[in-house]
């Protein structure tokens, strides 16, 4: 009887052995808790990212449809990407003297 005990409690020994490798596999090995934790943080960023880059591509949308649809649009863009004026405006360019201070004057266009 006290050999079927002995056995009995190595059986257990064994077998709570394997519990806790597989436990620690499970929290500590690859595919485990700490990894699905690390995947699922990237996954976090990627679909904030995604947020962001879907605002901008919505906003590029409206831009370009505002731009095939409204010659008000069209005309800011030349106004303030080009410089562009319209006939009989005059242009006025402000220049802040201590932006140019150090700056040489431009050479006089040759006649």
């Amino acid at each position: 009887m006290a050999r079927t005990h002995r056995g009995v409690l190595i059986l257990l020994v064994v077998l709570a052995m394997l519990l806790a490798g597989l436990q620690a596999h499970l929290w500590l090995g690859e595919g485990g808790r700490r990894a699905v934790e690390a995947l699922e943080a990237q996954v976090a960023g990627l679909e904030r990212e995604n947020g962001g880059l879907r605002q901008r591509n919505d906003a590029l949308a409206a831009e370009v449809e505002d731009l095939k649809s409204g010659e008000a649009a069209v005309e800011e863009r030349a106004r303030s990407e080009l410089g562009m004026i319209r006939p009989g405006e005059v242009f006025y360019r402000v220049v802040d003297r201590e932006s140019t201070a150090g700056t040489p004057a431009a050479p006089a266009p040759s006649p």
